[in-house]
């Protein structure tokens, strides 16, 4: 993340399919004896709100955004909410955001590149996606949004593990490997986990996400980032073609060697934004701009793309440019091609 994050407020936003395990999650994470203070919000689907009530007591703040389709209304909601808490002047250790079921995380993560008054107050922690061990493969099959929730995710809470099957543990984790290689994976049984684990990991930093597992980059190009002002992002090199198939989601990694030319990768993200933005789910990628001796960062959801010059890179690494994209209709050999070439066109 920035250099000025630790003046922010650190976001976890929990999501997960139908009973997967999210309300138990947070529950565990608001009843554990870490001595922080949380707000949370929790979106709920439909008029009776039925999940704050399965919160167990606690001295926190609990506000509820009752429109379970997180669309842009309740993007607003968010922002109205998340407003207001600041300018209360009260201090918490940090946000948690519970999600529906039903929910495609993608809008509640781009609250935090929407609005002004959010982005200096808080900052995108990390996208935690519940999974159920026992019922992922059904549940795939059935709902596009089980699909984007595991596609979208930083950390990933295979929950479960004590009902789950050998089958069905090996099929569990075969698709979260083909939806996202870049995740961190954590595993689990009624949702009890080292919070540790799954909070303040800065994982929308590429930065700290490479920092906490050094085989976050290799070939498996997951890459978070946000981005000031410059659009980049991206990641190429013809091998390390990694890639899902789920529903129409795919996932696309690419390395380039050569340094690229910051005027060349801004006008072919901008044209790649703005063809298929809506089919890009998320973009991250760690880049070699010129001979600029520092890093590269950038991270995107749909349109909405933050990037900026990090750190210089390790003694030991050989500097090169990788990226990745995950979205639908990447699969197309032809879309593939042209995107993979575009990249590598970014060469200086």
């Amino acid at each position: 993340m920035q250099s000025d994050s630790t003046a922010k407020v650190p976001v976890t936003v929990l999501t997960g399919y139908l009973g997967a395990g999210k309300t138990t999650l947070l529950n565990h994470i608001l009843t554990s004896p870490h001595g922080k203070r949380y707000a949370v919000i929790v979106n709920e689907f439909g008029e009776i709100g039925i999940d704050h009530d399965l919160i167990v007591d606690v001295d926190e703040e609990i506000f509820e955004l009752n429109n379970g389709c997180v669309c842009c209304s309740v993007r607003g909601d968010l922002i109205r909410i998340l407003g207001a808490l600041f300018r209360r002047g009260q201090t918490f250790d940090g946000v948690i955001i519970e999600t529906t079921g039903l929910a495609d995380p993608a809008p509640v993560a781009q609250t935090f590149f929407a609005d002004d008054e959010i982005k200096n107050r808080a900052y995108l922690d990390a996208v935690v996606s519940v999974v159920d061990a026992v019922h992922i493969a059904g549940q795939i099959q059935q709902s596009q949004e089980a699909v984007e929730q595991i596609a979208f995710a930083d950390v990933i809470v295979l929950n479960k593990m004590d009902a789950a099957t050998p089958d069905q543990l090996a099929n569990a984790q075969a698709i979260i490997q083909r939806l996202n290689r870049g995740a961190k994976v954590v595993t689990t049984s009624r949702s009890h986990v080292d919070l540790a684990a799954i909070l303040d990991l800065g994982a929308f930093s590429l930065d700290r996400a490479i920092s906490l597992d050094p085989h976050f980059l290799p070939s498996h190009h997951h890459h978070e980032h946000e981005h000031d002002h410059h659009h980049h992002d991206h990641d190429h090199d013809h091998h390390h073609h990694e890639h899902s198939h789920y529903e129409g989601i795919d996932s696309l990694a690419m390395r380039v060697s050569a340094p690229l030319s910051e005027e060349r990768f801004d006008a072919w993200l901008s044209e790649l934004v703005g063809t298929r933005g809506m089919d890009i789910l998320r973009l991250k990628g760690v880049l070699q701009m010129g001979d600029d001796p520092r890093r590269y960062i950038i991270h995107g959801v749909h349109m909405m793309l933050e990037g900026d010059y990090q750190g210089p890179w390790a003694a030991d690494s050989v500097p090169e440019s990788r990226f990745v994209l995950i979205g639908r209709n990447l699969h197309d050999p032809i879309i593939r091609a042209e995107i993979e070439a575009g990249f590598r066109a970014c060469a200086a």
